[in-house]
């Protein structure tokens, strides 16, 4: 069986590129498509610990800190102190971070809009209810 014949290397390449495509869609407001995504998380909900957050990502800890980080040092995020755990930070999102973040959404949406418009409604719904299940066998397997 050739490589390209592997669904896991379809679903990977696939992920990949369209990583790098919405990046280059987010290069002239200097943010990467990760750390938009992280960005905006904290929009729906700020005032959380890093590791709240990267639950609620699904990112490995090591690397929301990494994009924290640089959130942080472009002045979209700050850390603040945590009242109940000295040991961590709750994390804010700036106003210009807010505004970056609700900027982006449209440009989002309508870069997955253009991704999928090649594909009938009713198989969009087969291949997010497909990829969900995939991920959630993969966040509890049996």
């Amino acid at each position: 069986m050739s490589i390209k014949d592997s669904l896991g290397y379809v679903i990977t390449n696939t992920g990949r590129k369209l990583t790098q495509q919405l990046t280059l869609k987010f290069q002239p407001f200097g943010i990467t498509s990760e750390q938009w995504a992280v960005l905006h998380w904290l929009t729906e909900e700020d005032g959380i610990t890093q590791r709240e957050l990267s639950r609620r990502t699904e990112k490995d800890p090591t690397n929301v800190t990494r994009i924290l980080d640089q959130l942080e040092k472009k002045g979209w995020i700050l850390r603040g102190a945590n009242g109940e755990d000295r040991r961590s930070f709750l994390i804010f999102v700036t106003e210009s971070g807010r505004e970056l973040s609700q900027e982006l959404l449209p440009i989002e949406a309508q870069f997955t809009r253009n991704m999928v418009q090649s594909l009938a409604d009713e198989d969009i719904a087969i291949l997010r209810r497909a990829l969900s299940t995939i991920n959630d066998h993969l966040n509890n397997p049996r």
